[in-house]
């Protein structure tokens, strides 16, 4: 009885025995799991982290080395790239009808005009008389040029009409008033080729000049202020003349030409010394390079013209019509090419940019008594 009583608990502490084995076992293979997994975790973290850290430029090699390459995602968020800060928006171009024109104006010249109140009526006009649609973009820069001497009257008005009229027609432009320093014989050619020369040098982007008699107003905004394929002659219809041409060829008062228009005849001559010949010559320039001159409706291009003496300096020219028969052989020798003449004083008012110059005086006049 002794004897199998000792064999049944033999056997049953060899099964506890190999019980402790097997579970020992299977402890050791449960820890060498969990520690490889957790190797593999600590290795990719390691290779995520701090490889990165010291070798930033490893990651970039693919977009450096092809430009037109996408990197491969690496599952993490990318750092924001560099942006430029806000733009401006983008306008519009402007229409080819403004909106805001009105027709038909009325233009009188008895109400007081001081210039605080023409500043006060165009709030919006910079200083020295530039101006930039705020809700298009046009598709000229024009420069308004005025020959000048002596007509601070006239100005006032001019400027106090003009600048509302450009305005709705939506140009970015800037209004240049050339004077002539001194008492000598007036040159309105020759400061139209000063003035188209200073514009530029401020603004190498005006492409369209309008040169304007300081006494010549608008009577309908419809007459668009701008450049065409062809040199334009703007006042075609003066109160002064009854409102029609006094001659089929008449090319004065207001007239426009782009810039190649401008060089190609070699722009104005500088040799008209006093009153009247100068418009005709241009007309001649004109024709001999093979362009047409356009002109508005008749309807709207009307003007009226600011009452005043003449300048007692500004005399008929006595050579004007023997220079006017000459025009094809002056043109390449006298024009914007062989102009001469010193800036004394640029100022910019708020209203528009005086440009003060000496143009000399006329060589070949005998003096006057």
């Amino acid at each position: 009885m002794s004897r199998l009583l000792g064999g049944t608990l033999e056997r049953v502490c060899k099964a506890v025995l190999l019980l402790c084995l097997l579970h020992f076992l299977v402890a050791v293979i449960l820890y060498f799991d969990v520690y490889a997994q957790h190797l593999a975790f600590f290795s990719r973290f390691s290779a995520r982290g701090p490889s990165r850290a010291l070798h930033p430029a490893a990651s970039s090699s693919t977009n450096c080395s092809r430009p037109n390459a996408t990197a491969p995602s690496s599952g993490l968020p990318e750092a924001p790239s560099a942006r430029p800060g806000p733009t401006a928006p983008v306008l519009p171009p402007c229409p080819d009808s403004p909106p805001g024109l009105v027709g038909r104006l009325l233009i009188e010249f008895t109400s007081p005009m001081p210039l605080e109140r023409v500043q006060r009526e165009n709030p919006g006009v910079l200083l020295g008389g530039r101006y930039t649609p705020p809700d298009c973009t046009p598709a000229q820069t024009v420069a308004v040029i005025i020959p000048f001497r002596h007509r601070e009257h006239h100005l006032r008005y001019w400027l106090h009409y003009l600048h509302p009229i450009l305005r709705r027609q939506r140009l970015r432009y800037g209004i240049y008033v050339i004077n002539q320093h001194g008492e000598d014989t007036f040159n309105r050619a020759k400061l139209l080729n000063v003035g188209f020369l200073e514009a530029l040098k401020e603004d190498s982007t005006y492409n369209c000049f309008i040169f304007s008699d300081v006494d010549l107003v608008p009577m309908d905004d419809r007459n668009l202020y701008r450049c065409g394929d062809q040199p334009r002659h703007f006042a075609i219809a003066m109160d002064k003349f009854g409102f029609r041409l006094p001659y089929a060829g008449y090319f004065g008062g207001v007239s426009g030409l782009n810039k190649s228009q401008f060089l190609r005849i070699n722009g104005f001559p500088n040799e008209y010394w006093g009153w009247g010949g100068e418009d005709d010559d241009i007309f001649n320039r004109i024709s001999l390079a093979g362009m047409k001159i356009s002109r508005p409706d008749i309807r709207i291009g009307r003007y009226r013209m600011i009452k005043h003496d003449r300048d007692k300096h500004n005399e008929p020219n006595p050579q004007r019509f023997t220079k006017i028969q000459n025009t094809k052989l002056t043109m390449k020798r006298d024009g914007i090419r062989s102009v001469r003449y010193q800036v004394l004083e640029v100022s910019r008012q708020p209203l528009f940019t005086n440009i003060t110059v000496d143009i000399g005086r006329p060589s070949s006049w005998p003096p006057r008594g």
